[in-house]
């Protein structure tokens, strides 16, 4: 049996019970500086469900949850992703230089992956369940919601989006929190399990004991990169940051590199899981992922530490969210390094997802909601 097909049953099956306060839509809007007042455009219909009326204080309304079975099936799902994306789409500029007209939704995504999307969701919130027994609560919907409405950089996107999913609280927490929140969840318990990804750093751990050294690095199963990084406070470099070979970086950003590179090196337990070039989301010959760099567990002598990098000497196996890597020294002298670097790629997730989907996954439980107001 397919994981699409549990899902689909799960969706038939699953009943929520959501408690729903009006005040819920009050504290996400304080969030995102909307008005207090209710919306106009609310039917009566989702006004009672609200538990709104004209003769209700906002106080007795905050002490009187209206509890309402709720089922929102497949159909359902695919009806508020497309008002999602209906939104996003009105906000994205069309080029200037294209003459013809913006061309509405459906002409730039089709109903299929639109409805790939809603199954990509739950799916991920089926996989945590199913491997690491941890299904989406609740309370944690009700974080993710609130988290959305107090960081968003966009409140007025965000606000029509809310309004395209009925403001409400249910259909924002399941259409809108949880797809964000099951990608995340899922990606970072995926990216370290060793059930998944430790035949390969075992068979990496191997190759790195026979291949001790500089010289020998290119003869592992790896992806070998150098890399060139040149400190340059020089204003005529600041709009030529990134080269094919290397990067140019003021003294801020070499300081921190230096940190992290030496970390790597001297301190076996170091966490440096976008240092050095192979970070999942580089994008200029694996270079890219130099530009951040946590420093709060870092020394602040990047001069002294400069002065400790080995050269010519393999680092010990180091691992990020997509790789195992290993780097070495090749050159350094004044505001200039040269590093060789060399990664493993572990299996993607949406890889990992996609065989997983064939074996029979544990059916989701039903969800019991009970979202109460947001944090202001």
């Amino acid at each position: 049996m397919k994981m699409k097909s549990k899902i689909s049953g799960y969706i038939v099956r699953s009943a929520a019970v959501a408690v729903l306060f009006s005040v819920a839509l009050v504290a996400l809007a304080s969030a995102i500086n909307l008005r207090n007042d209710p919306p106009k455009f609310l039917t009566p219909q989702i006004n009672t469900a609200f538990g709104v009326n004209a003769h209700e204080s906002a106080s007795s309304v905050a002490t009187s949850a209206i509890r309402t079975d709720r089922t929102l099936t497949f159909a359902d799902r695919v009806a508020y992703q497309r008002a999602i994306e209906d939104v996003y789409w009105r906000h994205r500029i069309w080029p200037e230089a294209n003459p013809n007209p913006k061309p509405p939704l459906d002409k730039v995504m089709s109903q299929a992956e639109i409805q790939n999307k809603v199954e990509d969701y739950l799916r991920n919130s089926q996989a945590l369940e199913d491997y690491w027994q941890r299904p989406i609560t609740p309370d944690q919907l009700q974080a993710e919601m609130e988290r959305i409405a107090s960081h968003s950089k966009q409140p007025g996107v965000l606000r029509e989006i809310f309004a395209a999913l009925g403001n409400d609280p249910f259909v924002i927490a399941e259409c809108l929190a949880r797809p964000v929140l099951a990608e995340r969840l899922l990606s970072e318990l995926y990216a370290h399990d060793q059930r998944f990804h430790g035949e390969l750093k075992r068979r990496v751990e191997a190759e790195l004991q026979t291949h001790r050294s500089v010289r020998q690095m290119k003869d592992t199963s790896g992806k070998y990169n150098e890399i060139e990084i040149v400190r340059s406070d020089s204003a005529q470099d600041k709009d030529n940051r990134a080269t094919e070979s290397g990067l140019k970086r003021n003294s801020s950003e070499w300081d921190e590199n230096v940190q992290e590179l030496a970390a790597t090196f001297n301190k076996p337990d170091a966490a440096t899981p976008k240092a050095f070039g192979v970070g999942v989301r580089s994008h200029q010959r694996g270079i890219a992922a130099f530009e951040s760099a946590d420093m709060s567990a870092h020394s602040k002598n990047p001069v002294g530490e400069y002065e400790t990098l080995p050269v010519g000497k393999v680092s010990p196996l180091r691992e990020d969210e997509g790789h195992y890597y290993a780097v070495a020294v090749l050159n350094k002298g004044k505001d200039r390094l040269k590093l060789a670097t060399i990664a493993w790629l572990k299996e993607p997730l949406r890889s990992w997802l996609a065989k997983v989907e064939a074996q029979v996954p544990v059916p989701m439980a039903a969800v019991t909601a009970d979202y109460g107001p947001a944090a202001k």
